[in-house]
């Protein structure tokens, strides 16, 4: 199968930033990058890198192990203005990052984030609503399924360098 020329949208939050420790190796190959947010709870872990919870019903797709076809879905999925969803969930900021060549770019980021797609590894890939200044997108992030332990970062914001 070949890359489609749809871009694979990835909302970054922690350590594939601009400016963080995984940033050159593993999104450096990047064709876009615009600051961006979504709704969500961030947490600063012990073992110094983010953890994201995501509403339930903000998932619009679970990723798989083919990157071209989820970013197929993410084409096919469009984009639906995030609401603020029911509950105590905060506006999590961060960065869209856009691969052209997802089947080159995003194996070694889902292995980084021990991504597998039963929910297994450590997090979960899932399609999202991202808010890109007055624009909408659907994109990827890596996310929890469970409350971390860590410290909740109210503000959204997670700076590795603190």
């Amino acid at each position: 199968m070949t890359d489609r020329m749809e871009p694979f949208r990835l909302f970054v939050y922690g350590t594939l930033m601009r400016g963080e420790r995984n940033h050159a190796r593993f999104c450096g190959g990047g064709v876009g990058f615009r600051e961006a947010a979504i709704w969500g709870r961030l947490f600063d872990l012990p073992a110094g890198y983010p953890a994201l919870l995501i509403p339930q019903q903000s998932i619009m797709a679970t990723g798989t192990l083919d990157p071209v076809a989820d970013a197929q879905r993410q084409a096919e999925v469009g984009c639906d203005w995030p609401q603020r969803p029911e509950g105590d969930w905060d506006i999590v900021h961060g960065e869209l990052v856009e691969f052209a060549t997802p089947s080159r770019d995003m194996p070694p980021i889902d292995e980084l984030e021990e991504f597998v797609p039963d929910g297994s590894g450590l997090y979960r890939r899932v399609l999202v609503s991202v808010m890109v200044g007055a624009e909408c997108a659907a994109a990827w992030v890596y996310c929890m399924d469970a409350t971390p332990q860590g410290v909740r970062l109210p503000d959204g914001r997670w700076l590795g360098c603190r």
